[in-house]
């Protein structure tokens, strides 16, 4: 079996280092079949596959300063690679877990010996919250639990939705207005029974 050697491209070569300089996008485009082989081969969710292709064009774009000094960008892609893989897999872990609490009814915030009225209270307003989440608008959802659940900066907000830290810092703003107003409407109809 032939050993694939992925530092190699189509880009200039000095003394046996292949150095680039071509464009993010192209860098991603020439490589992105054998990227997707790594990627599809660590992940066994054909969607995944996808989200984690996007964010290894990201990463690509965001370090394109950085591209021209890159001797063996095949290496260095590999590397993007299994990160944005490793990447994925604890965030949808992280994800899976809050799922499983939320579904379990167990409250993150309230310890085993709290009292009982608590736990019924806690699982209550978890269920308002839960009900009010799933009325507010799709980036307002997502917003919100990458904000709290996965404890994202503005920054990584940011990045990852491609706009500005002061419009994401407007948009959880507004979005925890929604979600406010939503949980006293909810609350005042719970009353009214």
């Amino acid at each position: 079996m032939s050993r694939i050697d992925y530092s190699e491209d189509k880009t200039s070569k000095n003394n046996a280092e292949t150095v680039t300089t071509a464009s993010p996008q192209a860098v991603f485009l020439e490589h992105e079949s054998w990227l997707r082989t790594v990627v599809r081969s660590r992940l066994n969710e054909p969607d995944a596959v996808e989200d984690v292709m996007q964010n290894i064009a990201m990463a690509i774009v965001r370090q394109r300063q950085s591209l021209q000094q890159i001797n063996r960008i095949g290496a260095w892609l590999y590397q993007i690679a299994v990160r944005q893989v490793m990447m994925y897999r604890r965030s949808t872990g992280r994800r899976r877990k809050m799922y499983d609490r939320l579904a379990a009814g167990v409250s993150p915030s309230i310890d085993s010996t709290a009292a009982p009225e608590q736990h019924v209270i806690a699982a209550e307003t978890q269920d308002n919250v839960q009900r009010a989440l799933l009325q507010l608008p799709e980036l307002d959802r997502q917003l919100l639990m990458l904000k709290y659940s996965e404890n994202w900066s503005y920054r990584q907000l940011s990045e990852h939705l491609g706009i500005k830290e002061d419009t994401v810092e407007y948009r959880l703003l507004k979005a925890r207005k929604n979600l406010k107003r939503l949980l006293l409407r909810e609350g005042e109809e719970g009353d009214a029974l």
